[in-house]
């Protein structure tokens, strides 16, 4: 940087010196008062020292943690959101299950989590609670319901209620194009979806109103989807 600085003072100053001495203004020895010569600057031993302003490092880019809206209050307060440790289908021990916002309605502790903050942008969006019938059910719950829905429930104890790992919506949701569209599209970020089984075309009957937690289902190996 030294050279160059020095060799643009001698490009600038010969020129103007040669042109003052045509015009009769000075004496060619003002050219020695101006800098040095060409020469000079190339003979002139090469400063490669570094000064230390270029040598400090870059100020660090500060990170900013971006924290989402949905971990700034509880989803389910109360609730662990641990997945079963313990129990078997349809005898989950209370103490691991989570009530939901209806009365009488609850999952296991990831699960629940999960569609509590499914809800949560669910009320964003329609300016209520999403709507569900049904969700854990015990052995005996199972056995009734099989009963009197021979051909659509699930054999007792293989069922992903008796998980509670599943819910089914109301027939006011499952009415609503609005609502339905809306789940396909969000549910799934929640980890929540209508199986494939449970679709028009699927291989068991048409469900629409049938949800499942499907980290759990695959996890359990209950994912009858895949």
């Amino acid at each position: 940087m030294s050279v160059l600085a020095a060799l643009g003072a001698a490009t600038i100053a010969v020129p103007v010196v040669d042109a003052a001495t045509d015009e009769g203004s000075g004496p060619t020895s003002a050219a020695v008062a101006l800098g040095p010569t060409a020469f000079d600057v190339l003979s002139a031993p090469v400063d490669l020292s570094a000064p230390t302003s270029m040598l400090a490092p870059a100020p660090q880019v500060q990170r900013v943690e971006v924290v989402s809206r949905s971990f700034d209050r509880d989803p389910l307060p109360g609730c662990s959101g641990e997945g079963v440790t313990g129990g078997e289908n349809g005898r989950i021990p209370a103490d691991q299950l989570c009530e939901l916002w209806t009365p009488g309605q609850s999952l296991r502790g990831d699960a629940a989590v999960a569609l509590a903050e499914l809800n949560r942008s669910f009320e964003a969006a329609f300016g209520r609670n999403l709507c569900i019938t049904d969700s854990y059910r015990s052995l005996s719950a199972q056995y009734s319901v099989a009963a009197r829905k021979p051909g659509l429930a699930a054999r007792p104890g293989s069922s992903n209620h008796g998980w509670g790992l599943a819910i089914d919506l109301c027939s006011n949701e499952t009415r609503s194009s609005a609502v339905m569209d809306w789940l396909y599209s969000n549910g799934p970020a929640y980890g929540w979806d209508n199986p494939d089984w449970a679709r028009p075309g699927g291989s068991g009957p048409r469900e629409e109103w049938h949800w499942e937690y499907e980290p759990g289902t695959m996890a359990m190996g209950t994912d009858y989807s895949r």
